[in-house]
């Protein structure tokens, strides 16, 4: 496995968890993007961070609306399944710990 898929496989991670996190299971990419740079050192454009909004919502892990020049990313059931330990979605980390 590369670093890169390394690196892709944790950031979806934790976008998972920042969307739980936000009260209303939303956010846009630019601040997804600065919370992986500030907390995670994880230092990718914000079009990389959308890419990774459209894999997570192909795989029903998220909805995605475009707002002008980002785009909103929402918590969908099967993400939320994912951090509760109920599903498992190939290619995102897993959390050590249930996100209930």
């Amino acid at each position: 496995m590369s670093l890169e898929s390394i690196i892709q496989e944790e950031a979806r991670l934790i976008i998972l968890r920042e969307l739980h996190a936000q009260p209303n299971r939303s956010a846009t990419s630019t601040a997804i993007r600065n919370h992986l740079l500030a907390a995670f050192m994880i230092n990718k454009s914000r079009e990389w961070v959308e890419d990774q909004f459209d894999w997570l919502a192909e795989r029903g892990a998220v909805r995605v609306l475009p707002a002008g020049s980002v785009k909103i990313a929402t918590l969908a059931p099967r993400g939320r399944e994912h951090l509760a330990h109920q599903a498992f979605i190939s290619g995102v980390l897993s959390p050590t710990e249930p996100v209930l």
